[in-house]
């Protein structure tokens, strides 16, 4: 299954942002708070998971929203369970790499 991903530099951070394909440019609420996965966030290119975890290897941090993206990133052992945030039934997080 493919992911969508956008890597965004500067200087000698790298931040990947990713979604698993079918919610690019869907929007979920939580109470009042709306969560967008933006085109221009969360695209630019299309790439096999393998690819995406990768780069989010790579990366500093990386912003992820969608089960099977958030799913392989757990079994990867790049995220745990707990830290996942649940927007609408959809996971999401985030992974900070400290220097």
């Amino acid at each position: 299954m493919n992911v969508s991903i956008n890597v965004i530099r500067q200087g000698k951070h790298m931040l990947v942002a990713a979604c698993d394909l079918d919610l690019l440019g869907k929007t979920l609420m939580f109470n009042q708070i709306k969560f967008e996965i933006r085109k221009d966030f969360y695209g630019g290119s299309i790439v096999s998971i393998e690819e995406a975890l990768n780069l989010m290897k790579q990366g500093t941090s990386a912003n992820i929203v969608g089960p099977f993206i958030v799913n392989q990133a757990i079994k990867k052992g790049m995220v745990h369970p707990q830290a996942v945030l649940n927007i609408s039934g959809i996971p999401h997080a985030q992974i900070v790499k400290t220097e």
